[in-house]
């Protein structure tokens, strides 16, 4: 049946557009036109002034509404993540695995390829954050976990049978040759929790990685003498670099300063959320260890980072405020850039013809009145 969204404000490529009204069929648009062109037969759903963006896709959620990934990697636990992401405007995203067993992976795996068979709104796939880190740059992540990538892991990391596959991994303990090997069979490779030389960063983006994780946390700084993995990720212009925009992983002078040296739309806002977003009860257990928000975010019994607190509509709202950019690009950042890193351009993150009917409707506060997966 057509549908059709009237009565709002439109951010499509051009701008925010007033007197438009977005026609749906089958899951997705089929035209951006003047509220006098919708046919007498489209359902009408009132907007009533608000505005709507594109949806909001998150490529690193580790819980949600006091679950979390790897406590229970089952199809149930991944809808219920998207379900309490779904309220803050997110509708794609990644569950993400933090360092674990490779049995545990591979039940990561197996639960988001049965997720996305049975139909469960949003999931595009999985993020392996680890085990392939350096110790050096653990950050919250369990260090006994941690091991190299041998033909066992390429064989596991490459096994998805539908889906969108994203490993973190620390490029100074693998080889140029293995990265271009998970490239090629179309896994997206990106750095964090790794404290590389610039040069073997500089490798690494010659080797098929395309990403890198919560920049600045977690990574080898910029430095007057080493540019490290953040001076790598800053000099690239073609790697796509995901923000943590709280306020406390990354200072917000630090995150100006950063969309400074590079195109905007090679940036991606994420949240590294975990299970406190949505809950009244502001503490769980991450692999025995008591984690609690603090001054809000999350952190370990000694002060040590571990994930977030922060949902995407906050992510937005954090970025335009935060770091004067303005709506349509904070937006872009949370939605075209994402869909583009997990190359989705063409499919996903704009009001357009021919792309996913999801979207995000705002109030003035940047806060989500409603959120539309696939149309509904």
């Amino acid at each position: 049946m057509l549908a059709a969204l009237v009565n709002g404000r439109v951010l499509t490529a051009t701008g925010v557009e007033t007197g438009k009204a977005v026609l749906i069929e089958d899951g997705k648009i089929t035209g951006v036109v003047a509220a006098s062109e919708v046919p007498a037969s489209a359902e009408r759903t009132d907007l009533d002034g608000g505005l709507l963006v594109p949806g909001y896709i998150d490529t690193q959620v580790n819980g949600g509404r006091g679950v979390l990934f790897n406590d229970s990697p089952t199809p149930e636990t991944i809808a219920a993540i998207g379900a309490a992401h779904r309220a803050y405007g997110t509708t794609g995203f990644l569950p993400t695995l933090i360092s674990d067993d490779l049995s545990v992976v591979d039940q990561a795996m197996r639960a988001t390829e049965q997720a996305i068979e049975q139909g469960v709104p949003g999931v595009l796939g999985v993020h392996i954050e680890g085990p392939f880190l350096n110790p050096k740059r653990k950050g919250i992540h369990d260090e006994g976990k941690f091991r190299v990538i041998d033909e066992e892991a390429l064989a596991l990391l490459s096994s998805l049978k539908v889906g969108k596959t994203l490993v973190t991994l620390a490029p100074e303990r693998t080889t140029p040759d293995m990265i271009q090997r998970l490239a090629d069979a179309g896994v997206h490779v990106a750095a964090g929790h790794t404290n590389a030389l610039y040069g073997t960063m500089r490798q690494a983006l010659d080797h098929g990685l395309t990403g890198f994780t919560h920049l600045f946390n977690a990574m080898s700084p910029l430095t007057s003498r080493e540019p490290g993995a953040v001076g790598a990720a800053l000099e690239s212009l073609t790697a796509w670099c995901g923000l943590i925009v709280d306020g406390r992983h990354v200072d917000p002078v630090t995150l100006k300063l950063a969309l400074r040296t590079r195109p905007l739309d090679r940036f991606m806002l994420v949240t590294d959320a975990m299970p406190t977003v949505g809950m009244a009860d502001k503490r769980f257990t991450l692999q025995g260890r008591q984690i609690v928000v603090r001054d809000g975010v999350c952190v370990g019994d000694d002060g040590t980072l571990a994930g977030s607190d922060l949902d995407m509509a906050g992510a937005v709202r954090n970025t335009v405020q935060m770091l004067d950019v303005r709506l349509e690009d904070a937006v872009m950042m949370a939605s075209a850039a994402p869909a583009a890193f997990l190359g989705l351009e063409g499919q996903r993150g704009r009001i357009a013809p021919g792309y996913a009917a999801d979207f995000c409707l705002l109030n003035e506060d940047l806060s989500v009145r409603r959120t539309w997966i696939d149309g509904v």
